[in-house]
């Protein structure tokens, strides 16, 4: 700028020669001078609006984060919940299937202890029949010799072995049974009392 105003041709014919240049001032019209100030004031509006907007923004999205991380904890907290129930389901089914697998287990040992019962109770009636039919065969087997003897046979043996009384009883049956061939039968006093009397015991 020095340079233009030291080549200015008015100022070489007024013989003037410009050495230095200093600006004290620039100012402009009062029109200018509104019209900078306006524009200024917008300037400074818009960025006070920008502003308070980065301030809402930055608000809303400080809002936004707590209301996801107070989210995030809440669905943590339910899914720590579902954890809790899940385990304790899990261990309530647990239990419940050791406890069913106990009874299944008892029913079986009451079952195979029956079976063992009844298989005992089997056995033992089977021994007892095999031993009642022993015992039947032997007795018909000791008995069927005398099947062959003829009863007045029987009779004389007994009555060899038998006391006075049970001789007396037996000829008193023989008697009755040939009853209709006799006529009258007289029984003395003496042999009553005999019959009545008891048996003298053995030793004396």
């Amino acid at each position: 700028m020095l340079s233009k105003l030291a080549e200015n041709p008015a100022l070489k014919a007024l013989g003037v020669e410009m050495l230095t240049l200093a600006i004290l001032e620039i100012k402009p019209i009062p029109e200018i001078a509104r019209a900078l100030e306006a524009e200024s004031r917008e300037a400074l509006l818009r960025q006070a609006d920008q502003a308070i907007y980065d301030r809402r923004n930055a608000a809303v999205e400080q809002e936004r984060r707590i209301k996801e991380n107070e989210l995030n904890t809440e669905i943590a907290v339910e899914e720590k919940k579902r954890q809790i129930r899940e385990t304790k389901v899990e261990a309530d089914l647990a239990v419940e299937t050791k406890q069913q697998q106990i009874r299944e287990a008892q029913l079986s040992g009451q079952i195979r202890l029956e079976d063992e019962r009844k298989r005992l109770v089997a056995a033992q009636a089977d021994n007892a029949r095999a031993q009642a039919d022993a015992q039947s065969y032997a007795i018909e087997a000791s008995l069927r010799p005398l099947s062959q003897i003829d009863p007045s046979l029987l009779e004389v043996l007994a009555v060899q072995s038998a006391e006075p009384r049970l001789m007396v009883s037996m000829a008193l049956k023989e008697i009755a049974r040939n009853a209709s061939k006799i006529g009258q039968l007289n029984i003395s006093p003496d042999l009553l009392e005999a019959l009545m009397r008891e048996p003298a015991a053995s030793g004396r």
